[in-house]
């Protein structure tokens, strides 16, 4: 199918040159290519033009009768003509080379993957069938329609070796139908459905349909109007309203457990664009989302609302001189390739989807050790997040918001912007989810590989010898999803040593709360920064935490896999000389669940470690895993609360860096599947509940990662990115270091 572009207006010159027999007719080059969606940059030095799109670079000069296409030369039908000092291609151009046939990036995909995620007809189908069985209701919201994955030892077969999985090609489902949370699966093959069970007790998650209705009971409201009028405000069309889950509180927050409500923050916008920096402070309004109505309005008193304009984009500055280009250009080609969702990278292979609750998933991640494909993860993502503010006033106390787990992150991801959110050599990829609506929505650029230097790998310098060094390759996947205010990337990096990197950056804006203190200098200020910082004139940014978890079915180099610790000591000489002391190691196997959950302390190396493999000279093929691998904030050494808030009955993974449990497919959350309102830890509390042996078995890890954010006058009014970094550090996994002529010319 040929490349369509949409030429418009654009200005068309026939040259006299003929082209097929005909005169070609020539379209200007920058706009054309642009409008198609590529860069278009020009080298004088060089005399050349350089045009990027997505995997391509096509590198060409005037006048020339071959264009370089990845390196490779293509013959055009015309060559690119210069008039008036304008550069002009034939109207046939893009296609020419950019279906060329000489980007060898993406791959056909013969024999699908079986994690491959539903297509739009597959979501339209899942619909459908529930239609055909009689079970579809107009008003019903679906909070998930995803992949039912097959079980696990038949998606190994099928990376290791390619034979197709006997299981059927299967859909899950959550749909809520007022307050009934009913969740089952669709056959796509037989077209029947399979499961159908009422969850009873629990709430779903907030869809976006609820932003919308929360933003029309408050302007429906004569309460609230009323409650404005105290604060000046007369349209209540500027004020934007934020749905916020109102967590668990044993009663005490006076809210029955069976309504399905939302807390409403609201803002006032004042044309700024930044109405975060206008709170309506000290007013909640509480709305029940079933009936669309406004349950009670909290006010504790009148705040002024700040009303300086602050615009976090710049807008209100003197702009500054942009930087000299910095170009990112692979003219050759990618060092990798993307079948269907698979992707092949030097030694790696692994898959990758996006998931409309954690987002992105890579599975069946595979090393290839000289010739020979080993396991090393089976599915990794992030299993959920948490951030929990410390505030105990009426706007605040309840936030601790589960972004992925209460609203959806993989839902909420934001496109990828090349140049700014990724490098420009990033090739970036869309996805297809299900909305609200059970119908497939896409997700432009929701993916982002890029291939980046990242310092030498390694280097040494003998005296009288030659210097050897060797550059570091590493392999980024990113995703990004903003949930209200703040905007979270997340960066797989792959290493070409076998180390697998997961950072974490969270950007935006910070959560303010208007305070009546202008400076530290106000009486009021004590009171009023006790909880925070004073950012601005009567703004404070609230003293909350960024937690992470992520779930690592690791299977290293085969499922049955145990927890392994070494501890450093220092052990006195017996072996006589004049040291006293020695270095040594003690190690221990963790041998349950219960056992293995811990705070991190980095002096101990924690290893999963395969017992029935091992290296050459005998020590167990192992990975080393490490939830602070450095970071920009301070870390989050556990969870900020006393032990009798209820948030510890609900959670328990936010105060733990390290659990491992033994594997189990409907194992998926850290926090439980259905975690708004929830009053009880459907999660890693109740996974590890029964303490089972994690010693040669199929065990999970989840690591726990994140920040204690203590806001600074350089966070607002928009916060640069901040990050936290975890690490899978290959130990003993290979014979040698891994890296050993790979990167040098072959003979």
């Amino acid at each position: 199918m040929a490349l369509a572009i949409a030429l418009g207006t654009a200005t068309l010159w026939a040259p006299p040159a003929q082209a097929h027999g005909g005169a070609a007719e020539m379209v200007p080059l920058k706009k054309t290519l642009e409008d198609f969606g590529a860069t278009v940059r020009w080298d004088g030095f060089a005399n050349v033009y350089t045009l990027s799109r997505n995997s391509t670079t096509v590198r060409v000069k005037p006048g020339a009768k071959t264009a370089l296409v990845n390196g490779q030369p293509l013959k055009l039908d015309m060559p690119l003509v210069l008039r008036h000092g304008t550069a002009y291609v034939s109207r046939d151009f893009i296609n020419q080379v950019f279906q060329s046939g000489l980007d060898k990036t993406f791959v056909v995909e013969r024999t699908p993957s079986p994690l491959n995620p539903l297509t739009a007809d597959e979501i339209k189908a899942t619909v459908d069938i529930l239609k055909a069985a009689g079970r579809y209701q107009p008003s019903f919201r679906f909070t998930e329609i995803t992949l039912k994955a097959p079980p696990k030892d038949q998606v190994w077969n099928f990376a290791l070796t390619g034979q197709p999985v006997q299981a059927p090609r299967q859909a899950a489902f959550v749909i809520l139908n007022g307050k009934k949370l009913i969740e089952g699966i669709a056959d796509l093959a037989t077209r029947t459905v399979s499961g159908w069970k009422e969850i009873e007790g629990a709430h779903g998650m907030v869809l976006l349909d609820d932003f919308a209705t929360v933003q029309a009971v408050i302007e429906a409201s004569p309460e609230y109007a009323q409650a404005l009028a105290k604060r000046g405000i007369t349209d209540v069309k500027k004020v934007v309203a934020t749905p916020l889950t109102v967590g668990y509180f044993d009663g005490k927050d006076t809210l029955r457990q069976e309504e399905r409500l939302l807390k409403v923050v609201s803002y006032l916008d004042v044309g700024d664009g930044n109405y975060w920096a206008h709170p309506i402070e000290n007013l909640v309004a509480v709305v029940d989302i079933e009936h669309k109505k406004l349950l009670k309005i909290e006010d504790q008193g009148v705040i002024p609302v700040p009303l300086k304009p602050t615009a976090y984009d710049g807008r209100d500055r003197t702009p500054t001189a942009p930087p000299k280009p910095l170009d990112i250009t692979e003219p050759e080609g990618k060092n990798y390739t993307i079948t269907g969702n698979t992707l092949h990278w030097r030694n790696w292979d692994f898959h990758v989807r996006l998931d409309s609750r954690v987002g992105l998933m890579l599975s069946t991640v595979t090393y290839n050790d000289k010739g020979t494909k080993r396991k090393v993860m089976y599915e990794g993502s992030l299993g959920g997040m948490i951030v929990p503010y410390g505030d105990p006033d009426v706007g605040w106390y309840f936030k601790a918001y589960l972004d992925s787990g209460e609203y959806g992150m993989g839902t909420l991801t934001s496109p990828i912007q090349r140049g700014k959110d990724a490098p420009d050599n990033a090739v970036l990829l869309d996805a297809t989810l299900a909305d609200y609506t059970g119908a497939p929505a896409s997700m432009p650029n929701a993916i982002a590989v890029f291939e980046r230097y990242a310092g030498p790998e390694f280097k040494h310098q003998e005296m009288g010898q030659p210097n050897i060094s060797v550059e570091r390759r590493e392999l980024v996947v990113r995703w990004i999803s903003t949930v209200g205010n703040y905007d979270y990337i997340f960066d797989w990096v792959f290493a070409e040593n076998g180390t697998i990197g997961i950072d974490a950056g969270a950007t935006g804006i910070e959560a303010i709360k208007g305070v009546k203190s202008r400076t530290m200098q106000d009486a009021t200020a004590a009171e009023d920064t006790r909880y925070g910082t004073l950012l601005d004139h009567n703004l404070v940014g609230t003293t909350h935490q960024h937690i992470y978890n992520f779930r690592l079915d690791l299977d290293v180099d085969g499922e049955n896999n145990s927890l392994t610790e070494v501890d450093p000591i220092v052990a006195a000489n017996t072996a006589g000389g004049p040291r006293t002391s020695t270095m040594q190691t003690v190690q221990r196997t963790v041998a349950t669940e219960k056992q293995a959950a811990q705070k991190f302390d980095p002096s101990t190396i924690r290893l999963l470690s395969n017992p029935s493999k091992s290296n050459k000279v005998g020590n167990p093929i192992s990975y080393q895993l490490i939830p602070y691998a450095g970071g920009t904030h301070p870390i989050a050494k556990g969870a900020n609360f006393g032990k009798d808030e209820w948030i510890y009955h609900r959670l328990s993974f936010m105060d733990r860096q390290l659990w491992v449990t033994r594997y189990n497919p409907d194992e998926r959350f850290p926090e439980g599947k259905y975690p708004n309102r929830s009053s009880t830890d459907t999660g890693l509390g109740q996974f590890t509940d029964d303490d089972q042996s994690i010693v040669n078995t199929d065990n999970v890890v989840w690591l726990t990662t994140g920040t204690t954010h203590i806001a600074r006058a350089e966070e607002w009014p928009i916060m640069p990115t901040e990050w936290v970094h975890a690490l899978l550090k290959p130990w003993n996994y290979f014979n040698e270091t891994p890296t050993l002529g790979l990167n040098q010319p072959s003979k």
